[in-house]
């Protein structure tokens, strides 16, 4: 679909084996709290997956046309379910070391695609 974007973001968590179980228990199959998930898929959100390679977190994200990053941060700040959720997740994540301040997810930028390859 044309409308689709894909958003690459990382995350380091702290490196800490317990605190890193804890942030994996949180995000398994049916473990993510129901609030959190409407928020996401609200925001037109329509995929989302994070990997882990040792202690950073690489996030793959799809929005539709209805996405609006600012309007999503908006919620979010709205919403005490979001903010009860993003202070637990804090207490395990940390900013990559090129963030800018106050960044969480700091979004990666596209160098190489094979499809633009003769």
């Amino acid at each position: 679909m044309a409308d689709t974007q894909r958003h690459i973001l990382l995350l380091d968590l702290v490196d800490d084996p317990e605190a890193i179980a804890r942030y994996e228990a949180w995000h398994a199959a049916d473990a993510l709290p129901p609030a959190i998930a409407r928020s996401i898929r609200a925001a037109d959100i329509t995929a989302m997956e994070i990997y882990r390679s040792g202690t950073r977190l690489v996030m793959l994200m799809e929005t539709g046309p209805g996405f609006d990053p600012l309007a999503k941060a908006q919620a979010d700040a709205a919403d005490p379910d979001v903010q009860a959720w993003e202070a637990l997740m804090g207490t395990m994540q940390r900013p990559i070391p090129s963030a800018a301040a106050g960044e969480k997810w700091t979004e990666a930028q596209r160098i190489f695609a094979l499809a633009e390859q003769p």
